[in-house]
């Protein structure tokens, strides 16, 4: 029932934030909040030239393939291009034909670079070995050069005597040179340049920086953690460290889709017994920020783009400042190195503050993606992604909508040419309408999430009785009797609104319904969602039209499908103007300027002023924290336990720059020290100034809660 009511709450933030229809990390201020995007993007590469950026990332099975991104300020993407259309290989199983299917694999873990005046993306294509795309232009369009071997979860580098190596391998990492054309791997040339034993491993990038070589790697024994390996020579012999551990974020690992181990899974089975596997919300498991590309920002700063598992979302990309320390680049800031913040200055800012004299124009704040879709124009929208290879003549964008003919298929995950895209968190409502009168005997359309196990919400026509059903299937609960039908449902237009309501975050999504378009009613349950390694993707939105009587059927149009975000817009999410309580997510308890001159927490009941806090905006994201007895936050000496005292005057105040976790969760990183504010849930101390990052669980006394006593 929590997501019935989330529709009334959602309806109105749409009405209050409707000018913020999409996340974007850009706050306006000078700042960002990770994540870049709240959809998934996995395996991210990043590629400088000049003054602009390219990320390219994983696509798998879903085409078109090999999607990059483009950027001036490393924060504001833009979806340009795409290496193919569809996979070019004649197997069935890149089709969806005669029940065989690329889930899980296809292309993955690319490697963008520029050399000899134009662009190369390299990636894996399984059972088909190195793939490399080539283009002048970014934009395209791209040739195919099929270079097989046994290569793949590459990095790649175009070294300064014009030999170009790939750097592969897990654990026992290995080095091969390429041909120049792009033809194969130079023969004989492959050799190990890290041997196992170093915990290295895999996801590798490659660069030469004055000189020295220096390779980007993630592990995920016995967690998630990135290194860099560098040596004088691309042969090594190499010495490691970690550049960052443990950075969540405060995310914990979701739930995995799990079968049994008595059972070989196929794609598509109904009847398989599908479980959530347990959560340690205190474990780090592999979410934290890992595998990803570094690179120069134009003024010379050094940033990391590295992925993060962010729950039922999948994985998605990270922007943290880096700093040099003897020689290694290191992910986060003096005081705090391999731990970064959430919300930082955008590159090219002091403190949020553009640099005009030096040529930076601030972006407008932007999503990479338009995710609503009215189909009124001649091509699709860059978001979507078609599940496998269409067949271009069983789909039409035709009067302003699109038309789905219907094809053989026992249940979603094998319907052909099903449309996709990413759901996005942190929670949306997706809803489209859909047009019935093409359906024929058999035929089944409508709204679906691919995903294992999957689940839709959707129109069958039933010639035999005359009438539409309306039928809700998960595929997790494996019962159909659990799937509940109305039937008949009366469509007086002819049409059906089919609507997916989504909490990411917390993994939850229901369907709901409508057949004049402005009430809407739930079917069935709350499903429970998982990231999962089968596909190896988080959820992703279906547009679909199969048949289940075995033979071609009808069509199905589909028009106005909409994206609504009610957390696209964050303003409100800094209690600005009001006086708050800051409960410590840990203790449950509400902090205290206590009189002796020390911050600590106090019973639950307490509501004095000595509770109460306002901000002091400082502009740029940049608070002060007054209590309302009118002192000061300051943070003395090294920041210690009892070095979280109090002035009265505000010049002297701590400068913070606030860390917004969404739903009133929040963090205080100190300008200083780079540090955050908390307090030890087992000591007993008072609050200190020296934590150096939330844990998964958000319960180790650096997550805050602030709640609104202005009406006390």
């Amino acid at each position: 029932m929590r997501l019935i009511s989330y529709l009334l709450t959602m309806a109105m933030c749409l009405c209050a934030n409707a000018q913020h229809v999409s996340w974007t990390a850009d706050n306006g201020n000078g700042t960002f909040t990770n994540p870049l995007f709240y959809d998934e993007f996995s395996d991210p590469d990043i590629l400088r030239v000049g003054d602009d950026y390219y990320l390219a990332g994983t696509t798998m099975h879903a085409v078109p393939g090999l999607v990059i991104l483009h950027s001036k300020d490393l924060v504001n993407w833009e979806n340009i291009s795409y290496c193919f259309d569809r996979f070019d290989f004649d197997d069935e199983a890149f089709s969806l034909k005669n029940h065989k299917e690329i889930y899980g694999q296809g292309i993955w873990a690319p490697a963008i670079r520029y050399a000899n005046g134009q662009f190369y993306v390299f990636s894996n294509v399984n059972g088909k070995g190195l793939q490399c795309y080539t283009s002048k232009d970014i934009k395209g369009p791209w040739e195919h050069h099929n270079m097989k071997g046994d290569i793949y979860d590459l990095g790649v580098l175009f070294d300064d005597d014009g030999k170009v190596y790939a750097i592969h391998g897990y654990g026992t990492v290995k080095c091969t040179e390429l041909k120049p054309d792009m033809s194969g791997p130079v023969e004989g040339t492959e050799r190990v340049i890290i041997p196992e034993g170093n915990g290295v491993g895999e996801g590798h990038h490659m660069y030469k920086i004055n000189g020295m070589y220096y390779l980007i790697s993630t592990d995920y024994k016995p967690n998630g953690r990135t290194l860099c390996s560098r040596s004088k020579s691309i042969w090594g012999p190499y010495e490691t460290r970690v550049i960052t551990a443990d950075e969540t974020y405060g995310y914990h690992a979701a739930s995995l889709t799990q079968v049994p181990r008595d059972v070989k899974y196929r794609i598509g089975e109904d009847d398989t017994k599908f479980s959530l596997g347990g959560v340690d919300k205190d474990a780090t498991a592999c979410t934290n920020a890992h595998q990803g590309g570094i690179v120069q920002y134009k003024d010379g700063s050094w940033w990391a783009l590295f992925m993060m598992d962010f729950h039922s979302i999948g994985r998605t990309v990270c922007l943290m400042p880096m700093t040099w320390k003897d020689g290694w680049p290191m992910v986060g800031l003096n005081g705090n190195l391999g731990r970064a913040p959430r919300t930082w200055f955008k590159p090219g800012t002091a403190e949020g503050q553009y640099d005009y004299g030096s040529g930076n124009t601030p972006v407008e704040p932007h999503a990479p993606y338009v995710r609503s879709e009215n189909f009124d124009g001649k091509t699709l929208g860059r978001v979507w992604q078609w599940n496998h290879n269409p067949d271009d003549k069983m789909w039409s964008l035709k009067g302003g909508r699109l038309r789905l003919n219907s094809m053989p298929a026992e249940q979603l995950m094998w319907a052909r040419n099903s449309l996709t895209q990413r759901v996005i968190g942190p929670k949306s409502v997706a809803t489209v309408e859909l047009s019935v009168k093409g359906l024929k005997d058999g035929d089944v359309a409508g709204l679906g999430n691919i995903n294992v196990p999957c689940s839709w919400i959707g129109i069958m026509r039933d010639d035999h009785t005359n009438t539409f059903l309306l039928r809700f299937w998960d595929q997790g609960k494996n019962k159909p009797e659990l799937a509940p039908v109305v039937a008949p449902v009366s469509l007086p237009k002819g049409k059906i609104w089919l609507r997916c309501i989504g909490d990411y975050d917390n993994d939850q999504m229901q369907y709901a319904y409508s057949t004049d378009g402005v009430t809407f009613q739930t079917i069935g349950y709350e499903i429970p969602l998982s990231y999962q390694l089968i596909t190896f993707q988080g959820s992703r939105h279906a547009l679909f039209a199969f048949n289940v009587k075995g033979k071609n059927g009808g069509y199905a149009e589909f028009d106005n499908f909409t994206v609504k975000e009610p957390c696209a817009d964050r303003s409100w999410n800094i209690p600005y103007g009001t006086t708050f309580r800051i409960i410590n997510k840990a203790t449950n308890r509400p902090a205290v300027c206590d009189p002796h001159g020390i911050l600590y927490d106090t019973h639950n009941g307490d509501k004095s002023q000595r509770t109460q806090f306002q901000l002091i905006d400082k502009g740029n994201g940049k608070v002060a924290l007054k209590c309302v007895d009118g002192r000061y936050i300051k943070v003395y000496g090294e920041g210690l336990a009892g070095d979280v005292r109090f002035t009265t005057n505000v010049e002297e105040a701590e400068v913070f720059l606030w860390q917004d976790y969404l739903d009133h969760d929040f963090m205080l990183y100190s300008l200083k020290n780079h540090r955050y504010l908390g307090k030890s849930p087992t000591t007993g101390s008072p609050y200190s100034m020296d934590f150096v990052g939330p844990d998964p669980a958000r319960r180790n006394g650096a997550v805050l809660l602030w709640e609104d006593c202005s009406a006390e």
